[in-house]
């Protein structure tokens, strides 16, 4: 039995795989609260496999923090 979309496929979209969980597990919230899918006619009944396939079309993405120590720092 073969997923769709494949690891191969997403990791080319994110490169962590615990990012790309994090990240699909988020969206899969908004999906079950009633986000509409980002997708047209999206393959998979399942709000997780929505949200890969969004990561995997380019619909969904991330940004990364690059100044985390400025935002945690205290005066």
């Amino acid at each position: 039995m073969m997923l769709e979309p494949s690891i191969d496929s997403l990791q080319k979209q994110i490169k962590s795989k615990y990012t790309l969980v994090t990240l699909s597990a988020r969206r899969a919230r908004e999906l079950k609260q009633g986000s509409a899918p980002m997708v047209d006619n999206p393959t998979s009944s399942q709000q997780v496999g929505v949200a890969l396939e969004e990561i995997d079309c380019g619909k969904l993405t991330y940004s990364h923090a690059e100044n985390i120590q400025e935002r945690t720092e205290t005066t």
